[in-house]
């Protein structure tokens, strides 16, 4: 404990060789320099304060500093980080010189105006160049589109059946018709494949495609996604090859994918079907009574968390996770959808956003939780319909672990069987309690 003892310089990396060093007080003094990456090896410390102190640079990621709080490192205006909130400075390059052999000063003011305008050509031809680029994009777009939906309203795509083992029941060389593939048995389709896709059975619609409700012969109901990209997709064996490695992967918190149409203009994912609709419904529908309860909303967020983690076993990351893409069972459990579509569409998959990014409405949301936490106004942190009936002790740690999965710092994120393992840890022990209404 060194706190107000007017110490100076920078602190030490050799206490990172104090192995079993538990509590480290710096606090008030007059440390500068920034703080040494060693210290996150200190795995048996429990309090870190340097607060007021003269500190710079960016926070060390890694150990306990993974969840150290912004009061201990509070007063020193030059650090950075998630912990207190301030990014750190990014390196910008330099600046291209069109001329950096001229050295007249006689002339410097001439060459400076026709820099100026070589400046402004260029900018003026990428300016002109960028816009007939969109505009020829624009009228491609729209072509091709025109050509699709014109050929799929003159000729009907038929069902070619298939079973398992691929085997086609009606081969054919006709671009017209398509393959089916159930991983388990057949489907009984006695429609085409446009007549499935019925308007009046639309179930929603997202960024990969729409889903339609449809009843087999033999009365089971399955969901059949329509993907909206389709021209985006160049490959039918890598189609194929991605779409039955997803049919194999079967988790209880996991939507299962059954099978797949194929033709090069439509192509068709059938999953079974999730009677009680999505997460986004029971948290937002204004005609639901109902209100989930804290029990069971803590149970989703485990169930969400252990298909998660079995997803990322299998070293698959779902990209486009929300609550509408989080079906609820008739038994209240639920069930992860639209994982590895991502996979799919190797073009998108080069466009879409690295695994760190996140929304700027999400990191607001976060500062305004974490705010209210620290304030003690806990009561905003929560759906004001549940008018206060949740155990405390479940539930701030429980926004505490989302604060921390939802952290800017991708290394600070714990993995999800991590996750699953606190969370029952969090779960209250008491069994036969009875549920909060």
């Amino acid at each position: 404990m060194l706190s107000q003892n007017n110490l100076t310089g920078p602190v030490p990396a050799a206490i990172a060789n104090l192995s079993n060093l538990q509590y480290v007080d710096l606090s008030f003094n007059n440390l500068s320099g920034s703080l040494p990456k060693e210290l996150t090896n200190l795995s048996y410390l429990v309090s870190f304060n340097v607060s007021h102190n003269k500190l710079q640079g960016e926070l060390p990621v890694g150990g306990f500093f993974n969840t150290i709080s912004s009061s201990a490192v509070s007063g020193n205006p030059a650090l950075c980080g998630s912990v207190v909130n301030r990014s750190c400075p990014s390196v910008h390059p330099k600046p291209i010189v069109l001329n950096p052999n001229s050295s007249a000063s006689s002339n410097g003011s001439s060459l400076s105006h026709n820099h100026q305008k070589i400046a402004f050509s260029i900018s003026a031809f990428i300016a002109i160049g960028a816009a007939a680029f969109i505009a020829l994009g624009v009228v491609a777009v729209s072509l091709l589109n025109i050509h699709v939906r014109s050929s799929m309203t003159q000729t009907p795509v038929a069902l070619t059946l298939s079973g398992g083992e691929d085997f086609s029941c009606s081969p054919t060389n006709d671009p017209n018709y398509g393959k089916l593939v159930m991983f388990s048995g057949d489907a009984d389709f006695v429609a085409g494949a446009h007549a499935l896709l019925n308007k009046d059975c639309e179930l929603g619609r997202g960024g990969f495609g729409v889903v339609y409700r449809t009843i087999l012969r033999d009365g089971r109901s399955v969901a059949i996604k329509k993907l909206t990209v389709s021209s985006l997709i160049k490959s039918q064996d890598e189609f194929e090859r991605e779409v039955k490695r997803l049919g194999k992967i079967r988790h209880h918190n996991l939507v299962a994918l059954e099978g797949y149409y194929w033709t090069s203009s439509l192509q068709l994912l059938i999953y079974e079907y999730i009677s009680s609709g999505s997460l986004y419904k029971h948290l937002h529908d204004g005609h639901n009574k109902n209100c989930l309860s804290w029990r069971q909303r803590f149970n989703i967020i485990v169930g969400m968390a252990k298909g998660l983690a079995h997803l990322h076993h299998m070293n698959i990351i779902h990209y486009n996770l929300k609550s509408n893409n989080i079906l609820i069972d008739d038994f209240g459990e639920p069930k992860v959808g639209d994982f590895g579509l991502a996979r799919l569409l190797p073009m998108l998959d080069r466009c879409k956003r690295p695994v760190e990014y996140m929304e700027d409405d999400v990191v607001v949301l976060c500062d305004m939780v974490r705010g209210a936490l620290e304030d003690g106004r806990v009561e905003e942190c929560f759906d004001g319909r549940l008018r206060g009936n949740f155990p405390e002790d479940e539930a701030i740690p429980v926004i505490k672990l989302g604060l921390i999965c939802a952290s800017q710092v991708p290394s600070n994120r714990p993995d999800m069987e991590e996750v699953v393992n606190i969370l029952e840890l969090i779960q209250c022990p008491a069994e036969g309690q009875e549920e909060l209404e």
